[in-house]
């Protein structure tokens, strides 16, 4: 049984809340769970004291359990200072100029 820690969508339509929850890997999202131990409410400020709620013993206790946390979750958990801070490698730039605009871009420039 693969152990995750991850996020549970509650709240009502276009107003998102979210239970972080420990829950078996094969269960669905918003379906059966373990623990709840924490909670995520994206529509407070970032600066927000209760935008994001853990309890942090029981989030160490279910870390050495086994379980894993999802890519939202870690870093939560690396923010918080539970867990360290996940690496991200960096993502493509789709929306940047390609190559031959660039050099338009440079020649008109230069």
């Amino acid at each position: 049984m693969g152990l995750k820690i991850r996020l549970a969508r509650a709240g009502a339509k276009k107003r998102p809340y979210y239970h972080i929850v420990v829950a078996d890997s094969r269960s669905p999202r918003d379906g059966r769970f373990i623990e709840q131990v924490g909670s995520y409410n994206p529509m407070l400020a970032s600066d927000h004291a209760d935008r994001i709620r853990l309890k942090d013993e029981r989030i160490t206790h279910w870390l050495k359990e086994g379980a894993l946390p999802t890519d939202r979750v870690a870093k939560f958990l690396g923010k918080a200072g539970l867990a360290p801070m996940p690496v991200f490698p960096e993502q493509p730039k789709q929306s940047a100029p390609k190559k031959k605009a660039q050099e338009r871009a440079a020649a008109a420039a230069g």
